[in-house]
């Protein structure tokens, strides 16, 4: 099996705007890359460290306006390197997919979702 690793954490937000400033200017992450989702509603924002391709945090806009005050982690994301084949392999499990399909963004990125125990969203990533 192929080495896995966090890929990255989504948050959802209510201005990404504002957050990406806040996330860029205070905490020190790189704006490397946004887009619209293919949903046409969901704005993404990808944000990582020292000039790496790799993204540590994913804002998304437009998802929910109901917000806690806390904020909210919407998943957790797990790299791997061939999506179709790790949709595949737990089909032939019990895991509870909350996709029917692999969904591809504008930017090539691929991926699919399952709930874990606690009702936590896994997402399976490849870049």
């Amino acid at each position: 099996m192929a080495q896995k690793r966090i890929d990255h954490v989504g948050i959802i937000v209510r201005d990404i705007e504002k957050t990406i400033r806040f996330y860029t200017t205070i905490v020190g992450l790189e704006l490397k890359q946004r887009v619209t989702h293919t949903n046409g509603i969901f704005q993404l924002a990808f944000l990582g460290f020292n000039g790496q391709d790799e993204t540590e945090v994913e804002l998304i806009q437009g998802y929910s306006d109901q917000l806690p005050s806390e904020g909210t982690v919407h998943h957790f994301a797990i790299h791997v390197e061939d999506v179709e084949a790790e949709f595949q392999r737990l089909k032939d499990t019990d895991a509870p997919f909350l996709d029917e399909q692999i969904t591809t963004l504008p930017n090539g990125y691929r991926y699919f979702f399952i709930s874990g125990p606690e009702g936590e969203w896994i997402e399976f990533f490849q870049r």
